[in-house]
């Protein structure tokens, strides 16, 4: 395309561009420095782009420039400032993208509660079954740490005389080191993930059915209650995350490998990183909740029945119909403004 036409068929973005931008004070944008003025942005790079490598005249060059220079001040520094897009991502980006890929997320978590349930059940009714998966050194230390007789409810002997706030510090590199792996494991093509979700659920259904065969369902089950929201969804999260990684390497589709790699990874690390503040908040509820003897079972169980509900609550429902700045409702499948690939 020649110049001429280029400036003549984009001149009417631009003023809109330029007069949104000469609007926008940063402190109450309205709706349309809000959402039209990101995506006039994008667009106004593009063309930037597009002008340098059709080595259009370098007054064009340097204008478009200008404007790209205006909008970044604009946009990202007053961003960065107030943490909209975390508070975006929190409140519409991360729940839709769960959404998204309700298919990996629901195989994630059969692959996952599957073999919980059915080692667990099995470990109940068979007391020594455990010890085909564990070793006697860690069943022995699990049997130790939901004891009645333990005052350190959760703690292995070696923990006992740290505090909380060391707890908290450990459970979250426990935590976030599981969903991690969980989630990066997906680059050999979904095999390692599988095995996690499948290891992992064998060995928390292992314990949870070994423990309560043992009688310390009044310890155990309080305990992993108030966090288990979390950290089990987490887990699952991390999984579709690994799935969705792997996918374009089994089936790439229209685009080439390399290039389906890449809109995966950007997609799933937004799953990752979702999945990682879970744990983060089940690592806060572990350390300071869920040890505590201060707390009656019962407002335990009710606790983490409320977290549970309001979990799929946030899952199911967040971000339903966010405002893509058209006054129009978006659908899941969608990529709004907190959701683009």
């Amino acid at each position: 395309m020649k110049q001429y036409a280029f400036e003549r068929e984009h001149a009417a973005m631009w003023a809109r561009y330029e007069a949104l931008l000469d609007g926008f004070s940063g402190k109450t944008p309205d709706r349309a420095q809000r959402y039209e003025l990101p995506e006039l942005y994008r667009r106004v790079c593009q063309h930037y782009a597009i002008a340098q490598q059709r080595q259009y005249s370098l007054r064009l060059v340097n204008a478009l420039h200008r404007r790209v220079l205006a909008g970044h001040q604009r946009l990202y520094k007053h961003k960065a400032g107030r943490l909209g897009p975390m508070v975006a991502f929190v409140r519409a980006g991360f729940p839709r993208r769960v959404r998204r890929h309700w298919r990996a997320f629901w195989l994630a978590a059969l692959l996952f509660y599957g073999p919980a349930l059915a080692f667990g059940l099995a470990c109940y009714l068979d007391g020594g079954l455990i010890y085909q998966l564990m070793g006697a050194r860690s069943v022995a230390e699990l049997e130790y740490m939901y004891s009645p007789a333990n005052d350190r409810l959760g703690r292995a002997a070696a923990r006992e005389s740290d505090t909380d706030f060391m707890m908290f510090g450990y459970y979250i590199f426990n935590n976030i080191s599981i969903g991690f792996r969980t989630y990066a494991m997906g680059i050999l093509a979904g095999l390692g993930t599988l095995y996690i979700l499948i290891y992992n659920g064998l060995a928390i259904g292992g314990v949870a059915g070994h423990l309560s065969q043992l009688g310390f369902t009044g310890t155990f089950w309080p305990f992993v209650a108030g966090h288990s929201a979390f950290e089990l969804t987490a887990i699952c999260i991390c999984g579709a995350a690994g799935l969705c990684l792997a996918r374009p390497l089994i089936a790439p589709g229209q685009r080439r490998r390399l290039d389906a790699m890449k809109v995966a990874a950007r997609a799933s690390v937004q799953m990752a990183m979702g999945a990682a503040l879970l744990l983060l908040i089940a690592a806060f509820i572990e350390a300071f909740w869920s040890s505590s003897r201060l707390v009656p079972v019962a407002l335990k169980y009710t606790v983490a029945a409320f977290f549970w509900v309001a979990l799929a609550a946030y899952l199911g429902l967040a971000g339903r119909g966010y405002d893509s700045g058209h006054g129009q409702r978006t659908a899941d499948t969608d990529s709004g403004p907190a959701d683009a690939d």
